[in-house]
């Protein structure tokens, strides 16, 4: 169970520090290899996946390496259609986004993966994953580099006119009959979106695949979780899934709410503002108001 944050208010740090505490206790990339791996299911035999792969000794890693066993493989799936030998993919979690700097970052990385492993630069291919439309890296790839970039599928940006074929991928855009793990690997996941990957692990019979990717839904959606169980015809089958893939989202969530409401609570009560307490807990406006006016009456 989490420490009450209000330990931060106590000894005066940034108020900024619990969020960004809260945000880096969410394990967002193995989900996302659990993800693309569910996405290219169909061709699981034919490729390899490679999470966190080290590059070199030292720690220079890419997300995830997908390698064809067979070069002549054929997929025939959306976020797959640039692929070759050896595909590099980047993902950033939905918080985050592809910078210019990233983009560099990972191309380096290719050609010192083709380098290291005596490998035509050629045979390579990148993609980008991320929950945004990329407006700044695109028009820099446009202006600076004088690329095309073409929105070939939804949420499927092809950048042409490097050696390399790149494609970075909004994840929000793709269709959810096509790409539902990588889509709704999201914190803005609602009830029904909740019961359509529990109905799809349960149909797919996925749960031990996929604890880390459950993990990540229910701990980043917890509302939509609670809701989802709430529905009488979902529940049993919601629950199910949950505790097999070990994640009681049910406890997990209302202990979350319990443990900021009781920093909230306590902020108030040295004093702190509104704005501040909704800082270091995340709580909406309404209910940091709630507690303050309650408190204002107990003491009344």
């Amino acid at each position: 169970m989490k420490e009450d944050p209000i330990i931060t208010y106590d000894l005066g740090m940034d108020s900024n520090d619990n969020q960004r505490s809260e945000l880096s206790s969410i394990h967002w990339h193995p989900a996302f290899v659990e993800a693309i791996q569910l996405e290219l299911e169909e061709y699981r035999d034919s490729l390899e996946f490679c999470p966190e792969c080290q590059l070199t000794d030292e720690p220079l890693r890419i997300d995830c390496i997908v390698i064809k066993k067979a070069k002549d493989v054929v997929i025939k799936k959306n976020i797959a259609s640039i692929f070759r030998e050896v595909n590099l993919a980047e993902y950033k979690s939905p918080d985050d986004y592809v910078s210019i700097n990233d983009f560099y970052k990972v191309y380096a990385y290719a050609c010192l993966y083709a380098s290291l492993n005596n490998f035509p630069i050629t045979s390579l291919t990148i993609t980008f994953i991320e929950s945004h439309y990329p407006r700044k890296l695109i028009k820099h790839l446009k202006e600076v580099r004088n690329y095309r970039v073409e929105e070939n599928s939804h949420g499927i940006y092809t950048v042409i006119g490097d050696i390399l074929p790149i494609q970075i991928i909004d994840s929000r855009k793709l269709s959810v009959d096509e790409n539902l793990w990588l889509k709704n690997l999201s914190n803005r996941l609602d009830p029904l979106a909740v019961i359509k990957i529990s109905d799809e692990v349960k149909r797919q019979d996925k749960t031990a695949r996929i604890r880390a990717y459950m993990n990540v839904i229910a701990k980043s959606n917890f509302h939509a979780i609670e809701e989802a169980m709430n529905m009488s015809s979902p529940a049993k089958s919601l629950e199910e899934v949950l505790e097999r893939t070990g994640f009681n989202a049910r406890v997990e969530a209302k202990t979350e709410v319990r443990v900021m409401e009781t920093a909230a609570r306590n902020a108030l009560a040295e004093g702190a503002t509104p704005e501040f307490v909704q800082k270091i807990t995340g709580l909406d406006m309404e209910k940091i108001k709630n507690i303050q006016a309650q408190q204002n009456t107990d003491y009344a």
